[in-house]
């Protein structure tokens, strides 16, 4: 096969993935025109067509779903081989993807890359913030973060955080108008502040438990939104409860700013961890930012 026929596949691979020609084109660094070119000539080399385009994406025939099956584990073997090399330089270098909730990238690898980085110029972190289960190797990331409960049995996880609570708040304004719920069935009755979960696009449950006794409410309100910045500035400014990490609201609830309910109910749950492939090969840049956010304890 010529020389050229290798950097197709390589292209098709990437668009396959990415399910778009415009961002796998800004993946590889080269034109969307050069790109679509580039994907008919492999196709009228190989005879079949690879790629079904439509007005809005772009998938994998049945004939190119086969053809990436097996390509894309060679590429990935490839790609991390190329990242072995790196050994022989001094310091870790190279690029790493890490798909992250909103939360964990904001206090855990937020923290830690600050004080990595400035002393491995040749190392470079993208973090791709989603509350969905994404599927990591699929969408070509090195590694994620999830809660411990949250990570597929065929990973590797290791610990980079403590356990955490949930804490449910709400402004003195708000508990000036309403009552304090002391069970959870009670929030029914309450205008909440929820989360738009991206995997099945349904709200986010919110979970209880006390003595065994689990209790999981489907919450109703005004207010719906997909980050956590939003939720907590609405609950600071009385527009509901909202249902949020315990480290987030620790402060507003020591300065009064906000009040905790439901405390009795919330109990400690396994905290984030980051999980990657088994066979998985480290690469010295990966090895050091393992190595650095694993948790002590």
């Amino acid at each position: 096969m010529p020389l050229e026929s290798y950097d197709q596949l390589a292209m098709f691979a990437a668009v396959a993935k990415e399910r778009s020609f415009t961002r796998a084109a800004a993946r590889l660094g080269m034109s969307q025109p050069a790109l679509s070119r580039a994907m008919r000539q492999l196709e009228e080399r190989l005879g079949v067509r690879l790629l079904s385009r439509t007005t809005r994406s772009v998938l994998p025939t049945e004939a190119g779903e086969r053809l990436l099956q097996v390509i894309a584990p060679r590429f990935e073997e490839i790609d991390t081989e190329l990242a072995l090399l790196s050994e022989y330089r001094d310091k870790p270098a190279g690029k790493l993807r890490i798909t992250a909730g909103e939360h964990s990238a904001i206090t855990i690898l937020h923290p830690v890359l600050a004080k990595l980085l400035p002393d491995h110029p040749d190392l470079n972190i993208e973090i791709i913030v989603d509350y969905g289960l994404t599927d990591i190797v699929a969408e070509g990331f090195d590694a994620g973060v999830r809660l411990g409960e949250q990570v597929a049995k065929d990973m590797i996880a290791m610990r980079i955080g403590p356990d955490m609570r949930m804490a449910v708040v709400g402004s003195p304004a708000y508990f000036a108008r309403y009552p304090q719920p002391v069970t959870p069935s009670e929030l029914m009755a309450h205008n909440c502040i929820t989360l738009r979960m991206p995997t099945h696009g349904s709200l986010l449950v919110w979970e209880f438990e006390k003595a065994g006794q689990a209790v999981n409410v489907r919450i109703e309100g005004q207010l719906v939104f997909n980050n956590i910045a939003m939720r907590l500035q609405a609950a600071l400014q009385g527009l509901g409860l909202a249902y949020m990490p315990e480290d987030l609201v620790q402060e507003h609830v020591a300065q009064g700013r906000l009040i905790r309910v439901l405390e009795d109910w919330c109990e400690p749950f396994s905290g984030y961890h980051l999980y990657y492939p088994s066979r998985r090969q480290s690469s010295p840049a990966f090895t050091l930012l393992r190595e650095t956010l694993r948790y002590p304890g």
